[in-house]
């Protein structure tokens, strides 16, 4: 479970980074106030990309705990530039660094309860991580992505993939 997790969010993460660095890069290149990058939803009803970077973080940082059966860590949400979702990406990064493969013994078949809005939901770590925590994991880094392609920033698929 650990080397199906751990190494896979921090490479994700990295690139993640990347990309961010390239939409950074974009804005100053072509005079875009970054407010108008990290506010931009795809759709009304769709979080923007400063939330979409958080909620990746979040997906594994916490996913982790859960898997190593520890406290569920907490970021504030305070974001507000590339800069600082850099700094996020950072932290998730440090934050996964601390985990080892034991921690992780037996993290298949640990019972991990999550609150939805629906209410609480009750699986092992196995389901948890391949049916939650990484799908939801790989949507909000997917989306941020799509964000900034739709916006004109330079990126292609091997960006994404952290291969670039």
């Amino acid at each position: 479970m650990y080397t199906r997790s751990i190494p896979v969010f921090t490479h994700f993460l990295t690139a993640l980074g990347q990309v961010l660095a390239k939409a950074d890069a974009h804005c100053t290149q072509n005079g875009i106030a970054p407010e108008a990058l990290l506010e931009f939803r795809l759709f009304p009803d769709m979080f923007p990309l400063r939330r979409q970077v958080q909620l990746t973080c979040d997906f594994a940082t916490r996913g982790a705990d859960r898997l190593a059966g520890v406290e569920v860590s907490s970021f504030p949400d305070t974001e507000t530039g590339f800069a600082d979702l850099q700094a996020r990406i950072a932290a998730a990064r440090a934050h996964l660094a601390t985990f080892s493969e034991d921690q992780f013994e037996g993290a298949g078949e640990r019972l991990i309860t999550i609150t939805l809005r629906t209410g609480e939901m009750t699986m092992d770590g196995e389901r948890f991580l391949t049916s939650y925590a990484m799908p939801q994991f790989h949507f909000h880094a997917t989306t941020a992505y799509n964000i900034l392609r739709h916006n004109g920033v330079v990126l292609g698929k091997r960006d994404y993939m952290g291969v670039a």
